[in-house]
């Protein structure tokens, strides 16, 4: 009996432990799963917004392009898609937003008004991006939830536009926000500066990181 004893106090813990380290890998592998999901559908998402951009710019009534660069268009060139540039951010509102006038392209200006700030960390490093709302925009029923953030960056008159790139975003239902930068886009005046007025980046966007996403450039549009 004694001997029976002896072999469950050295069976038993060695079979709970062997349970918990089999339980603990089924989690594990059960994260790692839900992880490469969303990952795939992160990827699709993205990839939809390239072939959207694709379209818009191949379609006569949209693209801003004009004349042989309209013509010559087949596709934009884009940064591989990287998952590190999705990062959500911790954003707080403006709970008294004031209308401002945002210089244009055109020497003009627009009325936008500062929604928030939304702050993040990129390989170890912290960095603010404060995002707005137009005025103009706000009052449209399908626009009414949109956001605007514009934003430099150090590859700007290297592989991107040199007066930035903008991203579309929605009001945000809690106090964090994403910011994918691989939907980050060029505004129309990188392609036709004679035709468009597009909003400038504020210098308070500016960041001092390469954010190599979204789309490129090809310096061969008059701008």
């Amino acid at each position: 009996m004694k001997k029976i004893i002896l072999i469950l106090f050295v069976v038993l813990p060695f079979f709970m432990f062997s349970q918990k380290k089999k339980l603990s890998d089924v989690k594990k592998s059960e994260a790692k799963t839900i992880v490469d999901k969303n990952s795939n559908s992160v990827k699709l998402e993205i990839e939809k917004f390239q072939k959207d951009l694709n379209k818009e710019y191949l379609d006569k009534k949209e693209t801003p392009l004009r004349g042989d660069n309209y013509t010559n268009f087949k596709q934009h060139p884009f940064f591989p898609i990287d998952l590190k540039y999705r990062v959500t951010a911790d954003f707080v509102k403006n709970e008294n937003p004031k209308p401002f006038d945002l210089p244009t392209s055109s020497g003009k200006s627009k009325l936008y008004q500062e929604y928030g700030k939304a702050t993040f960390l990129l390989d170890g490093k912290s960095y603010t991006l404060t995002i707005y709302q137009s005025l103009d925009l706000m009052k449209m029923e399908k626009y009414k939830d949109h956001l605007f953030l514009p934003f430099r960056d150090e590859t700007n008159q290297k592989e991107t536009y040199g007066g930035g790139k903008y991203m579309d975003l929605k009001i945000p239902k809690g106090n964090t926000i994403v910011l994918d930068f691989n939907q980050s886009y060029q505004p129309f005046c990188a392609y036709n500066a004679y035709d468009y007025n597009c909003p400038i980046v504020p210098e308070e966007n500016k960041l001092p990181v390469e954010i190599k996403a979204g789309v490129m450039y090809d310096d061969i549009y008059h701008h």
